[in-house]
């Protein structure tokens, strides 16, 4: 699941192994810190010119590859307060910063947060940068945010109830989730034959990199510092938002990039959820 998830991953969270002899988290941070080296297109901060653009209010962002997200999705954005859940890398966080927004960017990769810092000093932007787990937001208290900005990358940790809750927790009443993630038949494929541009049914779901790949498999993943994937259910994913308090607003979907599944359904799902 390596090549769209790095297409899609505005922002990733989490050098041993992963596994039963690893920490996933350790692993995947470790993995991001080094996509921004490689230049992940996910890592590379936006420019000044955008910067300059989002402060006259023309600006769009993505949750998912392609598909920018409805201005009307996010409301009145000045002097709100907003997080980037999982978003570091100098994209969506400096944007709404710009737009007027104050901006908390939470991230688990020191080198993600890093570029939503230079972007900061660079613009004379104010964002806020906090490192840690997206399942766990203790470092915030209690209906903290107005806004959440939760672009695809809870596929980078193996149960997402957690992110969900915890992002209830933290909103304020009123408060929405804006939120992108994988739909998880993309990970029934063989990964290697699809970017061939073949379709081949190899993996059950639930799916995770350490349990469905080969040794040789994950040695690959590891030498290309790749973070670690998993599947969730569409049940995990918007079900487990309304099991944790939040109203289904609006849905859409958007394609893969590049990829065969293309041909015959969109990959990716955003969803806005509020807190009533």
């Amino acid at each position: 699941m390596k090549a769209q998830e790095h297409e899609v991953s505005t922002m990733r969270s989490g050098s041993e192994p992963a596994g039963p002899a690893g920490d996933v988290r350790e692993y995947n941070r470790a993995a991001w810190d080094r996509q921004v080296a490689r230049g992940n297109r996910w890592t590379v901060p936006v420019t000044s010119e955008a910067i300059a653009r989002a402060r006259a209010g023309e600006w769009e962002i993505v949750l998912t590859p392609a598909r920018p997200v409805p201005r009307a999705w996010f409301g009145e954005l000045r002097g709100r307060e907003v997080l980037c859940l999982a978003s570091g890398g100098g994209q969506q966080g400096p944007i709404l910063a710009a737009a007027g927004a104050r901006v908390t960017v939470y991230d688990n990769s020191p080198r993600q947060l890093e570029q939503d810092r230079s972007v900061a000093a660079r613009d004379g932007l104010e964002i806020a940068t906090v490192e840690g787990d997206m399942r766990d937001l203790a470092a915030f208290p209690d209906r903290r945010f107005d806004l959440i900005f939760h672009p695809c990358s809870n596929s980078f940790v193996p149960e997402i109830a957690p992110v969900w809750r915890e992002s209830f927790r933290v909103l304020r009443p009123g408060g929405a989730l804006l939120a992108g993630f994988t739909n998880p038949l993309v990970y029934l494929f063989d990964d290697a034959l699809a970017q061939q541009g073949e379709l081949r049914v190899r993996h059950v779901l639930p799916y995770a990199d350490e349990t469905h790949l080969t040794a040789a498999e994950l040695a690959a993943v590891r030498a290309a510092d790749e973070p670690f994937c998993f599947s969730h259910s569409l049940e995990q994913q918007i079900g487990g938002q309304l099991e944790a308090g939040f109203v289904l607003a609006g849905l859409y979907e958007d394609l893969a990039p590049e990829h065969p599944l293309n041909r015959y359904l969109p990959a990716y799902v955003a969803t806005r959820a509020v807190k009533p």
